[in-house]
């Protein structure tokens, strides 16, 4: 769910990332990952090009000793298919941890050596992402929360409305804010700090069953499931909801909208949940 978020952010506020990740702002728009030339990249990775460079941005919960392999492997692709660009990667890791893994920048095997860029946020300092709407909701995750997670929480809703008078965006920002406090805070807490009618307002959820459509069927092409595209899809659909609907019950956001664009209904998916149990 939180990779999800993030792309959001990073689709929706370009500008601010590629200032933080390239050091001055560049015009990026996202490539799909079928225009590489070889197998696709996984789903949850996330591509923009500019003029003369490809961003190449993984957002990591957890750590992956996958990662290393990965990124060589993107970066192969990459320069074989944009061979005049420079190609900028970055593993970003969300959730504080003391695993080795998250230090590791760099890909051997026999004689090839392949570095890549990590960002682990529980060190970067807050005024990083204060300036930013793009970056903000990323605060709660950043060194100031190791000392006072909920302090820093109560400060960025209040960021949030000094930066935009905007419900929608207002709302947005909120919403990811919430979402990624997550992996600080009890959602009782969050819901204290957090509830507004501008989140319960805002559409964001509905970008995220744009993305999982994509995930979902490209999982299906993977494994090779003959099923239809509307059961692929549903399947996809139930276990987003799982995730989404207890934080979106909490902070009362209407979830017949969601439903109702789903084509599900309220008994469908209980008996889903039932079922899994």
């Amino acid at each position: 769910m939180y990779d999800n978020f993030c792309k959001y952010l990073i689709e929706t506020y370009p500008d601010d990332f590629a200032v933080w990740l390239l050091g001055k702002s560049f015009p990026l728009t996202r490539l799909e990952p079928t225009e590489l030339i070889t197998e696709p990249v996984r789903v949850d990775s996330l591509l923009l090009q500019g003029e003369d460079r490809v961003l190449h941005v993984e957002f990591q919960t957890n750590p992956d000793p996958t990662i290393p392999r990965r990124m060589a492997d993107y970066f192969l692709r990459l320069t074989k298919k944009f061979p005049n660009q420079q190609v900028k990667q970055v593993v970003i890791y969300l959730r504080r941890t003391n695993s080795p893994l998250v230090d590791e920048t760099k890909f051997q095997l026999q004689g090839m050596t392949h570095r890549f860029e990590v960002i682990r946020l529980w060190e970067q300092p807050r005024d990083v992402f204060w300036n930013a709407p793009g970056l903000l909701p990323l605060a709660i995750l950043s060194e100031a929360a190791n000392h006072d997670a909920e302090g820093l929480l109560e400060q960025m809703k209040v960021r949030i409305g000094e930066m935009t008078t905007d419900v929608g965006m207002q709302g947005n920002l909120e919403t990811a804010t919430a979402i990624f406090a997550g992996l600080k805070l009890k959602l009782a807490v969050i819901k204290r700090i957090m509830r507004s009618q501008a989140m319960r307002e805002s559409v964001f959820y509905q970008d995220i069953v744009q993305e999982v459509e994509q995930r979902t069927l490209e999982r299906g092409r993977r494994e090779g499931r003959e099923e239809s595209r509307e059961e692929f899809l549903r399947e996809g659909y139930i276990k987003l909801l799982r995730q989404l609907v207890p934080f979106l019950r909490g902070f009362n956001v209407p979830i017949e909208p969601l439903l109702k664009r789903l084509g599900m209904t309220q008994a469908e998916l209980d008996g889903a949940e039932e079922s899994d149990d």
